[in-house]
């Protein structure tokens, strides 16, 4: 039997639901193998998993053992370290906060804490306001109930580096989640002045900011625009609600049954904006109450998606389209209020609209591409700080629908990706125009661009080592042609090199070494294939551009099948 269940059943556990959850899976060897054949992977994004019992699984003995490593490297590198610490509302994320802020105290790591759910931006905001070491974010973001998640931030607001990562996991491979954790009671921390409530000041310094983001503030407060919210059970429902009223929307209707926090997601088995099913309740309101717009913003609020009122129904946009919308419009509208900085920046990630290239040459924007994560963007904006140069940041987005304007956090923010939206349909509303027709008028312009996915899932243990070899085996023998078309370029981001496949010249990739594969095609499309950073899967991206709507999605279809057969899965 294995003897990491051996030493998990030998104690005395504290939370009750772990012992029931041991006792029901004795003598199961496949179950028992499920929990304790690996730890939780540490990485830059932190943690992520499955609630219950085991190594393999999100509880307070994996959250303790991840942030005394956590804590021993604030000590190693930090005077006087301290630590801001948030959640969301899944189940256990408030145990897990407050496990956090015990453990952090108890190594002499000052902890503040905010008092209720907070999104992941008012984490990223909180670490830079309170000038903290680190800052750790309770979130499994838009995964199912069953999951949760330990996010880990910088002292610049970003999410860790892969320095930061392996640093701290070579401290948590040393602590034995049981006898090697420091602990202090939660209430006596308080009473010491180790664990603090972070204040409604820092609340305040966040909603100011935001607003600052604002560029027709004033257009908003008499159009009369009505909006239908949904805050999906999560962390967005006051900040959100609280922006909107300040900017003047007057009428918003919270869809009820996914108004208050609920872990268990009742209504929407995936909370993801980006899932047609979750936006679903939200557009029967919007039919019943006529509004002109739906925003729904995941659990942890750093997403949001929307659908628009159009011909008598409600369209879906997809991340990749309002991201390129409020691309143009912060870009058009900044120069028609002469506060486009002299060299304004804008910066996307490689698996987002290249659309976005469109417009920023238009408007003279230089346009920086980055690997997926939200974390590559904010590192961007501290380099433009470091150098004195942050006002030259305009926008930031990637096609998982996150987005930030500003420079005040470090991470996606689906609160000012809100009111922007908001204020961006109220503005192009007093001209009688809509999104889905300013989107319309940009395909016209620039062309069709259709992106979409595929996810091929690889569950256990197996399917991560089947995972890696797929993309060795994609890696050392590049396709020449996929689908009958020519494959005229190669981009290796582990290896670092991009291939011209017409010539064989190869030229470095100034990104971190990243296990990603790019296939440029012919006719300007292009495929991107990666692991998911977060869940068992290989993710394809498919770029299809086309003159319009009818020849890009025949096109789709084409690259579908042709990569599906290229992985013979």
């Amino acid at each position: 039997m294995n003897e990491k269940y051996l030493e998990w059943t030998s104690h005395v556990l504290e939370d009750p639901d772990l012992t029931a959850e041991l006792e029901s899976v004795k003598g199961q060897e496949e179950e028992i193998n499920d929990r304790f054949y690996r730890d939780l992977e540490f990485g830059t994004g932190g943690l992520r998993g499955v609630i219950g019992a085991g190594t393999n699984r999100m509880n307070i003995y994996t959250v303790r053992k991840a942030t005394q490593g956590v804590a021993d490297y604030i000590n190693q590198n930090f005077k006087n370290g301290s630590v801001a610490i948030s959640h969301d509302s899944r189940i256990k994320s408030d145990l897990f906060a407050k496990e956090v802020a015990r453990v952090c105290a108890a190594n002499g790591v000052k902890a503040y804490i905010y008092p209720e759910l907070m999104p992941t931006p008012m984490l990223s905001f909180a670490v830079r306001a309170l000038h903290c070491s680190m800052g750790v974010m309770i979130t499994a973001s838009h995964n199912p109930a069953k999951y949760n998640g330990y996010k880990a931030y910088g002292p610049d607001g970003c999410q860790i580096t892969n320095e930061t990562a392996d640093a701290v996991l070579a401290n948590i491979l040393s602590v034995n989640e049981f006898d090697g954790v420091k602990l202090t009671d939660f209430d006596e921390g308080l009473k010491s002045g180790m664990i603090s409530y972070i204040g409604q000041d820092v609340v305040e310094s966040y909603y100011e900011n935001v607003l600052k983001q604002s560029i027709h503030s004033e257009i908003v407060k008499t159009s009369g625009f009505k909006v239908v919210y949904t805050p999906l059970n999560g962390t967005g429902n006051k900040p959100v609600r609280e922006i909107l009223k300040r900017i003047g929307i007057q009428d918003v209707t919270v869809v009820k049954e996914q108004e208050l926090p609920d872990g268990n997601f009742p209504t929407c088995p995936f909370p993801n904006p980006e899932i047609k099913q979750a936006l679903e309740l939200g557009m029967k309101y919007c039919e019943e109450t006529g509004s002109d717009l739906l925003l729904a913003t995941d659990p942890d609020c750093d997403r949001v998606g929307i659908a628009v009122k159009w011909h008598g129904d409600y369209k879906l946009l997809t991340g990749n389209e309002v991201g390129a919308l409020l691309l143009d419009y912060v870009a058009s509208q900044r120069i028609a209020m002469g506060t486009m900085p002299e060299k304004p920046l804008a910066v996307k990630t490689i698996v987002t609209t290249d659309l976005c290239q469109k417009i920023a040459d238009k408007y003279g924007v230089e346009l920086v591409n980055v690997l997926t994560g939200f974390k590559f963007i904010g590192e961007q904006i501290g380099r433009m700080e470091e150098k004195g140069e942050e006002g030259n940041y305009i926008f930031g987005f990637e096609e998982s629908y996150g987005y930030l304007a500003g420079t005040y956090v470090r991470d996606k923010d689906a609160v000012v990706a809100s009111m922007l939206i908001c204020e961006m349909a109220a503005f192009y509303s007093k001209q009688g125009r809509n999104l889905v027709d300013v989107l319309n008028e940009l395909y016209e312009t620039y062309g069709y661009y259709l992106c979409t996915q595929q996810s091929f899932a690889f569950e256990g243990e197996q399917g991560m080592a089947d995972m890696k070899a797929l993309m060795n085996t994609l890696r050392q023998d590049p396709a020449k042609e996929i689908g009958g078309g020519k494959v005229l370029g190669f981009g290796d981001y582990l290896q670092s090199v991009h291939t011209d496949m017409t010539t064989g010249e190869k030229t470095e990739i100034h990104l971190p070494k990243s296990d990603v594969l790019m296939y440029e095609l012919e006719g300007g499309c292009k495929a991107v294939i990666r692991p998911s950073g977060t869940e068992p899967k290989i993710k394809i991206y498919y770029f299809a551009v086309q003159e319009n709507e009818a020849l890009a999605r025949e096109k789709e279809k084409e690259l579908q099948t042709a990569f599906t057969k290229l992985l013979r899965v």
